[in-house]
């Protein structure tokens, strides 16, 4: 009887089956769950699918937005930039007009220093201190040494070309001259 039951089952199950397809019985509440969960599941997927492609757009707009800080990062600099040149030209087109007025020429050249030296402490330049102060290699380059009996050794005696800090990094070192001990036998 038992091989009967068996068989029964057996044939019930292959009855089920349809060209290759199980069927599973479910309660109405199991299947009820099971439908949700793959509601919720198709509507995760699509989210993801929408946040992936919002994280793309992000980062290929971030990409190019960044591309065009570095493309147009000095406009403001260089405009001021082109304000200097048009008064350096003034002053060349004077100058090749053979105006007489020297003083004039000179304080238009001041002035137009005056305007480079605003510009670049504006955006952070400051020129090194050097004359009268030691000797640091982070700071100067010694390019000359000058025997000096009023000064301590390694004071810089004259600055030869300046140096420049842009927001406390050296840009480029201050060319001096150095003072050093006398010799033993000139004492």
């Amino acid at each position: 009887m038992k091989e009967n039951n068996h068989a029964e089952e057996k044939n019930k199950h292959t009855e089920d089956s349809v060209e290759g397809e199980k069927t599973v019985s479910l309660k109405e509440p199991e299947y009820l769950k099971l439908k949700e969960d793959a509601q919720k599941a198709s509507e995760y997927w699509d989210k993801l699918l929408r946040l992936q492609a919002d994280f793309e757009n992000s980062r290929k707009r971030m990409e190019k937005e960044r591309q065009d800080f570095f493309k147009f990062a000095n406009e403001g600099i260089i405009l001021e930039l082109l304000n200097i040149l048009d008064d350096l030209e003034r002053a060349v087109e004077l100058a090749q007009e053979k105006h007489q007025d020297q003083a004039a020429f000179l304080k238009g050249v001041v002035m137009i220093l005056a305007h480079i030296y605003g510009l670049l402490k504006n955006n952070g330049v400051k020129p090194i201190e050097s004359e009268g102060k030691l000797f640091d290699p982070h700071y100067h380059e010694a390019l000359m040494q000058a025997e000096n009996k009023d000064l301590p050794e390694h004071t810089i005696v004259e600055e030869l070309q300046k140096g420049y800090l842009l927001n406390d990094k050296v840009i480029r070192t201050s060319k001096v001259k150095v003072s050093k001990k006398l010799g033993e036998e000139q004492k």
